[in-house]
């Protein structure tokens, strides 16, 4: 066990015993949805990953402890206190060093989940390329994440205010598989369609799991992508959701918001631009994640153990 690391008792029994554990990102409690909703879809994505089969395992830095699997209290905090910092894979030492408290994205979530040997981890939409990077450079930590952690990533494709074609590439290069889940095409967050095709497909979460499995099996040391699309009743049609995002993105360049602050404030104006339907999506497409992440935790363990626990 890393020094730095606590694992809930409940999670640690689970891995030690070889049990299916899903890691949830704390980003989306502490600084992706307005309250109490940030709270209530917390809870219930633990609850449909339980439903599905599996343990879910928060993750957050907590008073300087990469904390696996929060109880109740520790997730309210995370939905209430205003001080609790974005962190990604930069900020995990200084947060460290100071007994500080994080809420950890996409790219911190996968490093603490490999820590503690959880190889599937479900979320909204992963980070990437974002648009302009050409000149800004603004390409999210979660790509290099997904070519160093072996973790595989459920999500609703990437979020559709990025580049989503240069996005695929990077993924590409980095030799992440890219597989879609019961589709051929990639989703973008709150669409179910970028208009780029997904790479590979998996017809449930259970095809899915081989993947995954003969992946690490020849060696590879890099996660995946399982990309589900949103549930099609709360899905935004890919014209309303460019033109919500290419409002917001003028917006944010005209209000000189970057950085970490960036994704947060499009996502909080594009609900304002779609009069709540992108928030609606948001929630949903989460709570889905974490049910198919559930159902392929459940596979990939049964598959683990068949080869006797050693992948």
């Amino acid at each position: 066990m890393h020094p730095d690391l606590t694992l809930d008792p409940e999670v640690a029994e689970a891995l030690a015993a070889g049990r299916p554990v899903v890691a949830l990102e704390s980003t989306l409690i502490a600084h992706g949805l307005p309250k109490p909703l940030n709270l209530e879809t917390a809870r219930a994505a633990e609850a449909a990953v339980r439903a599905a089969g599996a343990l879910p395992a928060t993750i957050a830095v907590i008073d300087g402890r990469l904390r696996v699997g929060l109880d109740g209290p520790a997730i309210e905090r995370l939905a209430a206190d205003p001080s609790v910092e974005k962190a990604s894979l930069a900020d995990l030492g200084a947060l460290i060093a100071r007994g500080g408290s994080g809420a950890t994205t996409v790219a911190a979530t996968m490093f603490c989940a490999s820590l503690a040997g959880i190889r599937v981890f479900s979320t909204g939409g992963i980070g990437g390329v974002h648009r302009g990077a050409g000149t800004s450079f603004d390409i999210s930590a979660d790509l290099d994440a997904l070519a160093r952690f072996p973790v595989a990533v459920v999500c609703s494709g990437a979020k559709a205010i990025l580049d989503i074609g240069a996005t695929l590439e990077v993924l590409e290069t980095r030799g992440v598989p890219v597989i879609g889940l019961a589709t051929d095409r990639f989703p973008a967050f709150w669409a179910a369609d970028s208009g780029f095709a997904a790479p590979r497909r998996a017809a449930t979460p259970q095809d899915a799991a081989r993947i995954a499995e003969a992946h690490w099996r020849l060696g590879f040391a890099s996660g995946l992508v399982i990309a589900n699309p949103p549930p099609a009743a709360v899905a935004l049609p890919a014209e309303v959701m460019e033109k919500a995002v290419t409002v917001a993105l003028a917006e944010a360049k005209a209000a000189g918001v970057s950085g970490k602050r960036l994704t947060p404030w499009l996502l909080s104006r594009i609900a304002g631009i779609t009069e709540g339907r992108s928030l609606a999506a948001n929630t949903a497409l989460i709570a889905a994640n974490a049910r198919a992440g559930g159902a392929m935790a459940a596979a990939y363990a049964a598959l683990a153990a068949g080869a006797g626990g050693s992948r």
